[in-house]
């Protein structure tokens, strides 16, 4: 639930905000796209803090919606589809303005299709580094029934029953990799071509 609710909101900030960045004409457009950019720069651990400070100010503590809030936007799903964006001919957009379509109809059936490889690619990453997280999800989340699998398994490990049980401990990370596991194995073809598509080494 936290991988997908982060994805979708993720897909529409970043293909709204790289559109913006890529096609529209506004004074401080290149300030304000190298200011969006130096979250990338940032290392996670110092955004914890006021994270949460924010989190517990907006009454979302303890909730799952809270663990997703940091990442509704995202300074590297905007980067790259900005850059997939400014691939698209501008002609084809220019054709869809004379027959009438607005700037959301321009986005939906032009720019997105054109730059699925791109979503692809930026989903795979989203995907797997949320799946993976830990430290964000341990400060949020202290209902062991909201927590993320990760959690769960670091609990585990740590409970007196967990800390012989080695067997048990190896079933559970197999079981908490297994999905990606398997979504790579099925779709191992798309996902390479998707990197090699949208440039991501």
């Amino acid at each position: 639930m936290i991988c997908t609710g982060i994805l979708l909101v993720q897909l529409v900030t970043a293909s709204l905000a790289g559109y913006v960045f890529a096609r529209l004409e506004f004074p401080g457009r290149g300030v304000l796209f190298a200011l969006f950019l130096v979250q990338l720069m940032l290392v996670p651990v110092v955004l914890l803090v006021p994270n949460l400070k924010t989190i517990a100010a907006l009454g979302l503590y303890d909730t799952l919606p809270g663990v997703m809030a940091p990442y509704c936007a995202t300074a590297f799903g905007t980067f790259l589809m900005r850059q997939s964006f400014r691939e698209v001919p501008r002609e084809l957009e220019d054709a869809a303005m004379i027959d009438g379509a607005g700037w959301w109809a321009r986005i939906r059936l032009i720019y997105l299709p054109l730059t699925k490889p791109a979503l692809v690619a930026f989903s795979i990453v989203s995907v797997t580094s949320h799946w993976n997280e830990f430290l964000w999800p341990l400060m949020v989340i202290n209902s062991p029934d909201k927590r993320p699998l990760t959690l769960g398994l670091a609990s585990f490990t740590l409970s007196a029953e967990g800390m012989q049980a080695w067997g048990l401990i190896a079933a559970g990370t197999f079981l908490v990799s297994l999905p990606l596991l398997a979504a790579f194995l099925i779709f191992q073809r798309r996902f390479v071509n998707s990197f090699l598509a949208s440039g991501i080494k």
